[in-house]
């Protein structure tokens, strides 16, 4: 059922993440100069914009500041300080474009990262630090090893050490192990999540479970065709939750980090209460431990691989994405 629906074999890219994500962090690079950068802008859509928001999430407790460029403009809080990333891992990504062109006419610090495409074309042109990447099926499907090959590349800036990295690969071999195709039994974590959801998904996390959320919502929206929804578990007890006061086709899902603030705890322990005291059923999906890399590196994988196996329950491929090449196609 799943090669018949998934006619692109999508499912055998994500059988190998862990694998692409070791060969591209042990992938020899030419260093970046970062003395300095205390700012960097990471310009990229769908696929490409998940790797900004992991940086955000890995970055948020130090002293750099990250700009997440989902769009044509680049911050005006740029400087010489700071350094542009523009990724798109097809390198035809008009916006992406468009923001490398601002940074270069600025003459801004860059570095730019795609398999090829206008964006290997533009830099070659202007003598642009590029670095080319293969792309693995799709843009998303890609995202290990863009992210993993980055890591490396910004390693000395990043609160993350070598062991970090090391251990965040050991955990997706373990999680692969759980969750990939060869264990298609109900101790599959990612495909029960997949058969629960039969609604409108709404993903409730954490600030530092922010890259997630946006990836798994994307991932549905990808790969099931499904509307999903994601809201900041603190801020919807100030409003999103007086939505569940009448009955709903949507379903929630709580992405918890195993070792969450402990005021962002009681929030779940009073929001879990609220829904049992409504009969609202809800699906928890909790981190593994380990450092911030870890954890939303897996989160990731499991969530991913549940919009697959949606979509194959639903009799669905996952590959195609015709909605966005009519939008792609009258830019």
């Amino acid at each position: 059922m799943i090669k018949k629906c998934d006619s692109q074999g999508m499912y055998n890219v994500y059988n190998s993440w862990p694998d692409i994500a070791e060969n591209y962090y042990n992938l020899n690079h030419s260093p970046i100069e970062l003395t300095g950068v205390n700012h960097i802008v990471f310009c990229g859509m769908g696929g490409s914009g998940s790797i900004g928001d992991m940086f955000a999430s890995i970055l948020s407790k130090t002293n750099i500041h990250v700009s997440i460029v989902k769009g044509y403009l680049l911050p005006n809080t740029i400087n010489e300080n700071s350094l542009v990333v523009a990724t798109s891992i097809s390198g035809n990504t008009i916006e992406t474009l468009t923001a490398l062109d601002s940074a270069r006419e600025k003459n801004y610090k860059i570095i730019a990262l795609s398999s090829g495409g206008k964006m290997e074309e533009y830099c070659m042109k202007y003598n642009l630090d590029f670095r080319k990447i293969s792309q693995e099926h799709s843009p998303r499907a890609s995202f290990t090893g863009f992210l993993y090959y980055l890591i490396r590349i910004l390693e000395e800036i990043l609160p993350i050490t070598k062991d970090d990295v090391i251990q965040s690969i050991s955990k997706l071999k373990k999680m692969r192990d759980s969750i990939s195709t060869s264990n298609l039994t109900d101790a599959n974590p990612a495909l029960e999540l997949a058969k629960w959801i039969t609604g409108i998904p709404l993903i409730y996390y954490p600030y530092g479970l922010n890259a997630a959320a946006i990836r798994f919502k994307n991932s549905l929206q990808e790969n099931s065709k499904l509307h999903a929804m994601i809201e900041d578990i603190i801020e919807t007890c100030h409003n999103g939750i007086v939505s569940w006061e009448k009955p709903s086709q949507v379903q929630p899902i709580l992405l918890e980090g195993v070792d969450d603030y402990e005021r962002t705890k009681e929030r779940w322990k009073i929001i879990k209460e609220y829904f049992h005291e409504k009969q609202i059923d809800y699906k928890e999906v909790i981190s593994v431990e380990g450092n911030i890399l870890s954890k939303l590196i897996n989160l990731i994988y499991l969530l991913d691989y549940s919009s697959i196996y949606h979509s194959v329950l639903s009799k669905i491929d996952p590959s195609p994405v015709d909605s966005i090449s009519f939008v792609k196609a009258r830019i």
